[in-house]
């Protein structure tokens, strides 16, 4: 069997997002994911989600993006909101991918950044666990990479949905743990 090699992604840990969702605790967690991947020379890479002024990008007949338009520059990729927390100071290497829509692949380079890594494994936190998460777990499956969710540093508006998604949906795909377990199995 070939060397796996898993790749950390930090999914929409930005600073509007966290601060809606109230992501703390998942900011926590992946906060400790992020040094302990560091250690063991585990690559990071931060995704987060933004558009160009004017959103370009979001048609305003899609259910999600569309209300965007609407919202002022809140979404733009310069705007304060759509930067990554300042919990998670990114280290030089350390790739930011912006993305256009919900999964973390979806109008980015993930893919390009991923096979230049060689990564075999994705490890995925992120806000929101029904959104970006469920959206690359579905996407990064189909391209045949092996995955762990690390449920504490996932958060969603709706607990019960983070529970169901954690507890039912994500392990026909992907192993679920949480940070802390992850850290020791290193």
């Amino acid at each position: 069997m070939s060397e796996r090699r898993p790749v950390l992604l930090a999914m929409d840990f930005q600073q509007g997002i966290v601060d809606r969702a109230g992501g703390g605790a998942a900011l926590a967690a992946v906060s400790r994911a992020i040094e302990a991947a560091r250690a063991a020379a585990i690559p990071v890479m931060y995704v987060r989600v933004a558009f160009r002024p004017g959103y370009p990008e979001a048609a305003p007949a899609n259910p999600v993006f569309g209300a965007i338009h609407r919202s002022g520059d809140a979404m733009t990729q310069d705007h304060p909101a759509t930067q990554l927390h300042a919990a998670l100071p990114v280290r030089p290497g350390e790739p930011v991918i912006l993305k256009r829509r919900v999964s973390a692949f979806a109008g980015s380079d993930l893919d390009v950044l991923l096979r230049a890594a060689g990564a075999t494994d994705l490890v995925l936190a992120g806000i929101s666990t029904s959104g970006v998460v469920l959206s690359t777990v579905r996407q990064a499956a189909d391209l045949d990479y092996a995955l762990t969710v690390l449920s504490d540093a996932c958060a969603d508006r709706d607990e019960e949905v983070h529970r169901v998604l954690t507890e039912k949906i994500f392990p026909r795909q992907a192993a679920v743990t949480t940070a802390d377990e992850w850290i020791r199995a290193r």
